[in-house]
């Protein structure tokens, strides 16, 4: 018998994923004195902000419809896939990642613990994308997805100019 999940509980894990980044970049500039450091922390946090956003119109979108917010899986896969990312085996989703932040790290160690959210949100997306049918608006994922990206590449060319 197919798996059926729930798109509401699927895109909550990404507004989640996206509450706790904007987090993390907030905390972190708080610690960063250089001032360009501090503006691309924030910047990075508006922009989780607005992919919150667009995950919470998706839900909205979604909301008091008697069909088409449960998705078929015929093998299964992505039903295990995203419950492992659920129970936390993937990732922990449910851990917010400023609370490690302690104050004492390096701008270094804030991007590289950045970049690997940054890669985890990438990784969970990849798999979300699958389920959400085109009508729902799958190519605004490809969009976040890109931007997520770009969030890599940008972490990056700090890390490499420190």
């Amino acid at each position: 018998m197919p798996d059926v999940f729930n798109a509401r509980e699927i895109l909550e894990i990404a507004v989640r994923i996206e509450e706790n980044g904007a987090r993390f970049y907030r905390k972190a500039a708080e610690y960063i004195a250089a001032p360009e450091s501090k503006k691309l922390l924030l910047g990075l946090a508006d922009m989780e902000d607005k992919h919150e956003e667009t995950f919470r119109s998706f839900i909205r979108e979604i909301e008091g419809e008697k069909t088409g917010t449960d998705y078929i899986d015929p093998d299964g896969d992505a039903a295990k896939y995203l419950g492992a990312v659920a129970g936390g085996y993937v990732f922990p989703v449910a851990e917010d990642p400023s609370e490690k932040l302690t104050g004492t790290e390096t701008m270094l160690e804030i991007i590289d613990s950045a970049i690997g959210l940054e890669k985890d949100s990438v990784v969970y997306y990849l798999g979300v994308k699958e389920i959400v049918p085109p009508a729902l608006g799958r190519e605004r994922i490809d969009r976040i997805i890109a931007e997520e990206m770009r969030h890599i590449t940008l972490l990056s060319d700090l890390k490499r100019s420190l």
